[in-house]
């Protein structure tokens, strides 16, 4: 392989999509439109979606509101919400700038989860008014996708607002990224025949994703004493604290109950002898160093998941002894992608009507992902699967409805079989949908 060829071409692939984007984003007006989903035969069919027949449902709910579920959309109907202080790698682009991700993510939760989802993108910074405005919209909205939201006050949001609110409310760059990566760890971890209990892990990046990313492993068996955390100032110890304490109440926590062997020094020192690197920091290549991951124990995994370039790159990993190798990259094996958290959970997570969005029911999630791969035949390149396997989405529905339903956080209760199906045909119709509008001409296809 000549190395110096492939980065280019890997970089010129990774500019085409944002040139098409430029291209697309204008000829369509944005993503997302809406479009009514009762049926209209005549005009005479207006007196029962409005006035006057409106009327008794409006009633029924006033006298049992549960029943606004029944009569609306809000049991399929979320938010987006983002402030746009932390979108993708830009930065603080500010709320209208974030808008066409946000749009994106309503996309993806309709094609692939059958989730009827709003971007709201909200005019502030203060993370007392996004809690006061989420919690004014819940009568609206069956939950909550908090999106690009900067740290450390997405989570104080996210905390405040699970604590508070009747509906869900995950935040997809921990939760979702989350979710994910445990599900490639599982198999990972599978193929090179290490527990999860005895493994220790190396992770790169004190933010949002690997915080969460930390606690969820640890619901999923890792031994908090076995992580190894790093920030950009190196590695978090006890010693830490005057600097962490008071600003990033997170990474103190993870300070105290980390780093058994209390290592201190930065990313070499906690790779040494690690079985495991989780990296979701900056943009690489060579953030990452060979030298690092031939200290690593030996059939190593390494999840090196910046975007859009990783903080090394795979073929180097692999060179210097690392056995398996993520990104978050579509044009690599084993892309570790939120996509394919995120519209699966909500979709088991509004069809049991949970209360919210447990630790718990991301790790079935996780499993059921990891179980989809292995049903398959995943390989050292193959830990997860990929977002064109429809399929995985109602299993991780019913798997997650189902973890609901065990941990009493669910309104409805039914079976594993019933939510899978339940879960297959909305995506199904979402999906059917989409190829109608597209095959009929609403949706006018871009000239190539």
């Amino acid at each position: 392989m000549n190395e110096e060829i492939t980065k280019e071409e890997l970089i010129a692939k990774a500019k085409k999509p944002a040139e098409d984007a430029m291209k697309l984003h204008p000829f369509y007006k944005g993503k997302f439109s809406v479009m009514p989903k009762c049926c209209i035969r005549n005009f005479d069919d207006f007196a029962i979606w409005y006035t006057p027949g409106v009327a008794a449902p409006c009633k029924d709910i006033n006298e049992n509101p549960e029943t606004v579920f029944e009569h609306t959309n809000k049991a399929n109907m979320i938010a987006v919400v983002s402030d746009g202080t932390r979108v993708l790698g830009l930065g603080d682009i500010g709320p209208e700038a974030g808008m066409p991700v946000m749009e994106g993510k309503a996309l993806l939760f309709k094609y692939l989860g059958g989730v009827d989802a709003v971007p709201i993108c909200l005019d502030t910074k203060d993370p007392d008014k996004i809690i006061e405005t989420v919690k004014l919209l819940q009568p609206t909205f069956g939950g909550f996708n908090l999106e690009d939201i900067s740290q450390p006050k997405c989570f104080r949001v996210l905390d405040t607002l699970r604590e508070e609110c009747h509906v869900p409310v995950w935040h997809d760059d921990q939760q979702g990224t989350a979710a994910v990566t445990v599900a490639g760890l599982i198999n990972a971890l599978k193929i090179v025949d290490k527990k999860i209990s005895d493994v220790k892990i190396a992770m790169v990046g004190a933010g949002a994703a690997n915080i969460c990313i930390a606690r969820m492993i640890i619901v999923a068996g890792v031994k908090p004493e076995n992580i190894v955390m790093c920030d950009s100032k190196g590695i978090l110890h006890q010693s830490r604290e005057d600097e962490l304490k008071d600003k990033y109440k997170e990474k103190w926590e993870m300070a105290q109950k980390s780093n058994g062997e209390g290592l201190t020094g930065g990313i070499p020192e906690a790779m040494k002898g690690a079985d495991v690197l989780i990296a979701l920091s900056r943009v690489g290549p060579d953030v990452i160093k060979k030298e690092w991951v031939s200290s690593m124990a030996d059939n190593a995994i390494v999840f090196v998941c910046a975007n859009p370039i990783p903080e090394m790159w795979p073929w180097d990993a692999k060179a210097a002894g690392a056995r398996i190798v993520a990104t978050g990259r579509s044009d690599f094996p084993n892309q570790v992608n939120n996509s394919l958290g995120f519209p699966g959970i909500f979709r088991g997570t509004l069809d049991v009507r949970a209360k919210t969005i447990t630790d718990e029911m991301c790790v079935a999630a996780a499993e059921e992902l990891a179980r989809c791969a292995e049903d398959k035949g995943m390989t050292e390149d193959y830990l997860i699967p990929t977002m064109d396997e429809w399929e995985v989405f109602p299993r991780e529905a019913a798997a997650v409805g189902r973890k609901a339903i065990e941990q009493g956080v669910a309104r409805l209760d039914f079976s594993r079989e019933e939510l899978f199906d339940m879960a297959a045909k909305t995506i199904k119709n979402a999906r059917e949908s989409f190829l109608c509008l597209q095959n009929e001409g609403f949706v006018e296809l871009p000239e190539e």
